[in-house]
């Protein structure tokens, strides 16, 4: 059970700490929540405690995963599907996976097409969230600030 000043990833949405834990009632309903807050856009999320299983929290990686990623950012070489919509669809399940490495696979790939050629609106939105929630991650695990950690990951995709 995490407890207020946990650092944990919230898929969909990224890393934050535990700022505190409220009860709350919500349509007649009384349960106690987690409230995250996120650095990258000064987010607060509440998760309900007990679906925390089923909603895919988790712990952050470790800098030993985190560096891992800084390797990912230097030698993966994106396949692009042609087509937008299947690569649309296929990024949407790597990022709903919660998995860190797949979600940098993500931001790789659409940051690489974008310096290319350009992405549709619908991508931009999806490189902007994915991209916060790797980096709101990297910000706990590596303790530098958002603008170090982004610039590195530009540097790498020219």
């Amino acid at each position: 059970m995490y407890k207020v000043g946990d650092r944990v990833v919230y898929p969909m949405h990224g890393a934050g700490e535990i700022i505190s834990i409220e009860e709350r009632t919500i349509l007649g309903t009384t349960q106690k929540y987690f409230v995250l807050k996120i650095p990258v856009n000064d987010m607060k999320i509440m998760i309900p405690v007990n679906n925390i299983n089923e909603m895919g929290v988790r712990d952050i990686i470790g800098k030993e995963d985190a560096d891992k990623i800084y390797l990912l950012f230097d030698v993966f070489e994106a396949e692009v599907t042609v087509n937008w919509n299947k690569r649309y669809r296929e990024n949407m399940c790597k990022i709903k996976s919660g998995n860190i490495f797949e979600v940098a696979e993500v931001v790789k790939t659409l940051m690489k097409i974008d310096l290319d050629k350009g992405l549709s609106t619908g991508e931009k939105k999806m490189l902007s969230s994915a991209k916060q929630i790797l980096v709101s991650e990297l910000i706990f695990a590596w303790n530098m600030d958002k603008d170090q950690i982004e610039e590195y990951l530009k540097s790498r995709c020219v």
